[in-house]
């Protein structure tokens, strides 16, 4: 129940990615035949996730993760633009991979802007067209966000962006929707889109950027020139391969799968919140990630209730696990509102399309078991 972290491969992807370890194993820049095989798996990959991009796989570079992405688009961008300006645009609930990025761009001089959002966590297209001015260069905003799922209005701020200034690149973080919901780049007036293999069900360090036409970017990576020299370094074959795989499984059933966790997701709001104090954050229902639930539980520390359900073997998160190996407040659920007697309380439950009815009513029964036994011994 942890899948916002990563997910379970699957098994298709798998056997696919072992056969290229075993057999297709060469290095796609080789010029005899392994090298081409290799290739060859490179290309059908970028064909089936253009497609389901609708660009040209041209416009695809592959990275090592989500944050390799974000980091590329950033900073890459960033110093290729400067000349036209060195302001930027985010917003407070931004993945580590992006408030990081912002903050050592500052330190290169540039200026960030970091947006609000209201309490559910959304931030509107006014508000962000009213914050872009003639040197603004980058706009990067969440699609879907990581702890409470809010989902951002991004062809709206996408439009937006244009319509105010129409040289401003807009950068969006989909590594949460990629594989949820249906994303077209060139539609939605995005420029970059960064996207993770382990998120959806294929393995880790793989990632995806896409690159619009036109769009002036730096490498960050040098070495051998791979990928028309964007980003060097011998490619993930196998990673690669099972990243399209997946992603093409979980768009050929988007809608089944969708409304499949939709329904997961409500069954277990209507069961949790039948505790006292309990409160579920961002948006409710549809208006939010299908997959993503925030709960914060008054009078129990979340590290504490994650290590009760652990033993019952339910595993979730006490927020982002990108970083809450380092305990924190989140700036998320700062940035929302969230009073102080939930700050600390707060656990993330985040379902997939490997998950059932049944995974719910556990976690809920262990919730439902846990909650006021560990009430009984807090020291609120």
């Amino acid at each position: 129940m942890d899948n916002s972290a990563t997910t379970r491969v699957f098994p298709e992807v798998a056997e696919l990615m072992n056969r290229i370890y075993l057999e297709e194993y060469g290095n796609p820049s080789s010029m005899h035949h392994k090298g081409v095989e290799a290739e060859n798996e490179i290309r059908k990959a970028k064909d089936t996730l253009s497609g389901i991009l609708k660009c040209q796989p041209k416009n695809l570079v592959f990275t090592s993760c989500g944050s390799e992405s974000d980091n590329f688009a950033l900073i890459g961008c960033a110093r290729a633009n400067a000349r036209s300006g060195r302001h930027l645009i985010t917003t407070r609930i931004e993945h580590p991979a992006v408030l990081e990025t912002m903050k050592y761009l500052e330190s290169e001089g540039f200026e960030v802007t970091y947006l609000p959002v209201d309490e559910m966590g959304l931030v509107s297209a006014e508000e962000v067209a009213d914050a872009v001015r003639d040197d603004t260069i980058i706009v990067s905003i969440m699609h879907t966000n990581n702890e409470i799922g809010a989902v951002e209005p991004i062809a709206e701020i996408g439009k937006a962006i244009k319509e105010k200034n129409p040289h401003t690149l807009f950068h969006v973080d989909a590594v949460q929707a990629f594989g949820k919901a249906e994303i077209i780049p060139k539609k939605m007036h995005i420029d970059l889109l960064a996207a993770s293999g382990h998120k959806i069900h294929s393995p880790k360090g793989v990632g995806l950027l896409y690159i619009a036409d036109g769009v002036k970017i730096h490498n960050i990576i040098f070495g051998g020139g791979q990928q028309g020299g964007l980003r060097s370094g011998t490619e993930n074959v196998a990673g690669i391969a099972g990243m399209a795989m997946a992603a093409g499984m979980l768009y050929g059933n988007l809608q089944s799968d969708t409304d499949k966790l939709y329904a997961m997701k409500e069954h277990l709001v209507d069961r949790v919140t039948k505790l006292r104090d309990v409160h579920v954050n961002g948006p409710q229902g549809r208006d939010g990630a299908p997959n993503i639930i925030s709960i914060s539980i008054k009078g129990v520390r979340a590290e504490v209730l994650l290590h009760a359900l652990e033993e019952k073997k339910v595993y979730v998160s006490s927020g982002s696990a990108c970083a809450s190996n380092r305990p924190h407040l989140s700036e998320t659920l700062q940035a929302i509102g969230t009073g102080r007697d939930y700050m600390d309380s707060t656990i993330r439950v985040s379902t997939s399309v490997m998950n059932t009815m049944e995974d719910i009513d556990a976690c809920a029964d262990a919730l439902r078991e846990a909650v006021p036994m560990l009430r009984k011994y807090s020291r609120t």
